[in-house]
């Protein structure tokens, strides 16, 4: 059964939780999730606070500096639907945004779980070190459009 939560409580939880990771302090961030929260992104599934943190960690060491553009939100019961433009600065001044695609799941006003969906092609570039890494990035990402451009 779905406890009903106030729709304006999600959406303030959540715009908070975006400034926050925006600090990247994570300190900050693990009080909005559940002790028994999981993270579903890149194809894993992560479960509980300690992995929340190395997530978190993970996230914050590829970046410099996050900035979210929201473009469409809504709540419908326990689930927050947001996509929205990430704004990355990484390796001294090197710029992405990136579309991406979040679902939030709250319990009793904490993220039970969070699904994040984008193309990991877009940070491959990010990743990718060196003249050979590169050119493969470069052209899974031309072949991956073949047929349609």
């Amino acid at each position: 059964m779905i406890l009903m939560q106030d729709k304006d409580k999600i959406l303030k939880l959540a715009a908070d939780l975006d400034k926050d990771l925006e600090l990247q302090d994570i300190d900050k961030l693990i009080p909005y999730f559940s002790d028994n929260c999981e993270i579903e992104t890149l194809g894993l599934k992560l479960q509980g606070i300690l992995n929340i943190k190395k997530w978190l960690n993970w996230f914050f060491t590829m970046f410099d500096s996050i900035k979210f553009e929201p473009i469409v939100i809504m709540v419908d019961k326990n689930i927050f639907f947001e996509e929205f433009i990430i704004h990355v600065i990484f390796n001294h001044n090197k710029k992405l945004n990136v579309k991406i695609t979040e679902v939030l799941e709250y319990e009793n006003y904490k993220i039970k779980s969070l699904r994040l969906y984008f193309d990991r092609l877009e940070f491959a570039d990010i990743i990718a070190k060196g003249f050979v890494s590169k050119k493969i990035v470069k052209m899974i990402k031309k072949n991956s459009l073949k047929g349609l451009i």
